[in-house]
């Protein structure tokens, strides 16, 4: 018995060395390479890192929006500079986004760190970059402050 799992275990660590230093094993494509993962200069993956939260009219959205870069195979891309443009993508109020809202990353997260909404509802933000796919966030609410 000792004999058959020795031999199951050369065989498992020969396909995974042979896949991970040749890049040819399933599934494994693209490990070898440098760049984080990102040999072939795929552009970045973007996603929210720190969703937006809930704030009122005119506020500051707090904590800070964050929003990451990662690479082809999931690790965040520290090596991406590209502006990364924040924007409302739903405004059934009309309502205007002010703050920074082009930002470089900065070991691959890019913080908007002054963001604020004129109009009370709920809302979406959306994120872009050269080559990379749009992102839509959670949906977060601005709401009107009332007296006591």
């Amino acid at each position: 018995m000792r004999n058959a799992y020795s031999s199951l275990i050369r065989t498992l660590v020969t396909v995974v060395i042979g896949g991970c230093i040749g890049g040819t094993g399933s599934g494994l494509v693209g490990i070898a390479g440098g760049a984080g993962g990102n040999a072939n200069n795929a552009p970045p993956v973007l996603g929210f890192f720190v969703q937006p939260n809930s704030a009122n009219v005119g506020q500051i959205i707090s904590p800070p929006v964050e929003v990451v870069a990662r690479d082809s195979v999931g690790n965040v891309d520290s090596a991406f500079t590209g502006s990364i443009t924040i924007s409302l993508a739903s405004n059934s109020t009309g309502a205007a986004l002010s703050g920074t809202t082009v930002v470089r990353p900065a070991n691959g997260i890019a913080s908007f760190s002054n963001l604020a909404i004129d109009k009370a509802g709920t809302y979406t933000l959306q994120v872009s970059a050269s080559g990379a796919t749009s992102v839509t966030s959670t949906a977060f609410s601005i709401t009107t402050v009332t007296g006591p």
